[in-house]
């Protein structure tokens, strides 16, 4: 009798032996960084580019931010990021700040910070965020800089939104940017749209339960999606680097927002899962917001499509069909190799990609 060698594939994802096996030198030197590296997580400060908040409703916030360049532009933008987690990815750290590309391309630069909804808002539905609270903050920021149609750039979920806005008010939208957005859900090759399946996924059950979509039920979803890059690779990197005083300022901004999480008004988490991701009712023109049913064919303004090559949250064939389904004759779709945070923080995305956006922009907007 032979004895079998039983194979373990997921011993083969993780790092090399060598990397849990320091030199003691290695170790000692890193031992002797710990009080720097203990400094810098302290201190560490994200979303750093100064603003004003210059619009309030309910738990919302508009931030608009401020700088020493002047502005080149009459035509302002307005960030829009997903309802999960926090916005300030999109100004993560002066160096690895969307906000700053554009102010220092010249634009007007307003965010949206939804703020975190409380069990009172568990009712808030996706027409409240779209129609009233995104209608809103665009009209205001549109008479605050005095500007009929702001530009608009929406990141993920937040992109998913921007779209429905920008088809229900074409006229009050100028420009219309989205990054790694989803938009059609056809494309099962994102593990979100396998858990999300409706033989697997009872989301009455989650939402009747909690009220809200929980913290720790996102924040565990994302997590697993890459388990050993996620859980395992990420420390082994941050042993490896850290003498690196950058890269542990760096790693430690990026873990403050990952672990910054924010619950889902419940009703909202409800309908983005049974009309988008379980019925894919957007791109079949059947979505409604109410009474309004929501038609991408209403977009006409430029548009500008990013997506990213190793998005494994939301893949480029969930966004790349956005083009053929809005009236746009000005349409451009840009995929960048990198992966969904990548795109607003990678160093390569803000010296090869962020520059071009910028340019693309500032070709469609009123100059001053």
């Amino acid at each position: 009798m032979t004895n079998a060698t039983i194979n373990n594939p997921f011993l083969s994802m993780l790092p090399p032996p060598a990397a849990f096996l320091p030199t003691y030198e290695g170790f000692m030197e890193r031992m002797a960084a710990m009080p720097r590296v203990m400094e810098i997580a302290r201190n560490v400060k994200v979303g750093a580019t100064p603003h004003e908040v210059v619009y309030t409703e309910d738990k919302l916030r508009v931030l608009h931010y401020q700088s020493d360049v002047p502005k080149q532009y009459a035509t302002p933008l307005v960030l829009c990021f997903a309802l999960v987690n926090r916005p300030y990815i999109l100004d993560l750290l002066p160096r690895k700040s969307v906000v700053q590309q554009f102010l220092k391309a010249g634009f007007d630069v307003y965010l949206i910070d939804w703020g975190s909804p409380s069990h009172n808002d568990r009712h808030l539905t996706i027409e409240h965020y779209v129609c009233c609270y995104m209608d809103n903050v665009m009209r205001h920021v549109a008479e605050w800089s005095q500007c009929e149609r702001p530009s608009l750039l929406g990141y993920c979920m937040g992109g998913t939104m921007s779209a429905m806005y920008a088809s229900l008010h074409p006229e009050l939208v100028e420009n219309l940017i989205l990054m790694a957005a989803p938009i059609d859900w056809s494309d099962r090759e994102s593990l979100l749209s396998v858990w999300t399946d409706p033989k697997y996924y009872d989301v009455d059950a989650i939402i009747d339960a909690y009220g809200n979509a929980p913290t720790h039920v996102l924040q565990g979803a994302f997590a697993l999606l890459k388990p050993v890059a996620n859980l395992v690779e990420k420390y082994v990197g941050l042993y490896e680097r850290l003498t690196d005083e950058k890269f542990v300022e760096e790693f430690t901004a990026m873990e403050t927002w990952v672990n910054d999480n924010i619950p889902v008004a419940g009703e909202t988490f409800r309908q983005f899962v049974k009309d988008c991701f379980q019925k894919n009712l957007l791109v079949q023109g059947k979505m409604r917001l109410g009474p309004n049913r929501v038609d991408l064919k209403n977009i006409t303004c430029p548009v500008l499509n990013l997506m990213a090559s190793n998005d494994h949250l939301v893949t480029c064939g969930q966004s790349a069909p956005f083009n053929d389904l809005v009236g746009s004759q000005d349409r451009k779709a840009v995929t960048f190799k990198t992966g969904h945070i990548g795109l607003s923080v990678s160093g390569r995305a803000h010296r090869e990609l962020w520059p071009k956006v910028c340019e693309w922009l500032g070709e469609r907007s009123e100059k001053l």
